[in-house]
């Protein structure tokens, strides 16, 4: 099993930026691939970015495109959200999940983190 805890989450203005980070446990995330999730309350799961097991292919969802950057450090068994030019309309929970196999188009993850708030302010 793996136990995924998401950090850095707080509240900026917007503008702004914020590092998130989502560390593993239990065993290494080397063999998945990652992906990152927001939910806002009363809106749906919507996906963030995903990246590969080597940290060689990204993809990211068309309203972080340019602003936010998915990356991994194996060694650490980190993956590492950063978002830049942060707009209210970010504000959510953040969530890590890992995937076998790297299919950027799909959102069926396995586990998954109990997630990080992030509020942008105006």
């Amino acid at each position: 099993q793996v136990q995924l805890v998401e950090s850095g989450g707080g509240l900026v203005q917007a503008g702004g930026s914020l590092r998130l980070s989502c560390a593993a446990s239990g065993r290494t995330i080397s063999t998945y691939a990652m992906g990152w999730f927001r939910q806002a309350p009363g809106k749906e799961r919507e996906f963030v970015a995903t990246i590969n097991r080597y940290g060689t292919n990204t993809y990211y969802g068309d309203s972080v495109k340019g602003r936010f950057t998915i990356s991994r450090d194996n060694a650490k068994n980190t993956v590492y959200l950063q978002m830049n030019s942060l707009k209210p309309e970010d504000t959510a929970v953040y969530l890590c999940a890992t995937r076998v196999g790297y299919i950027p188009e799909s959102r069926e993850y396995g586990y998954w983190g109990q997630g990080t708030q992030v509020t942008v302010s105006s």
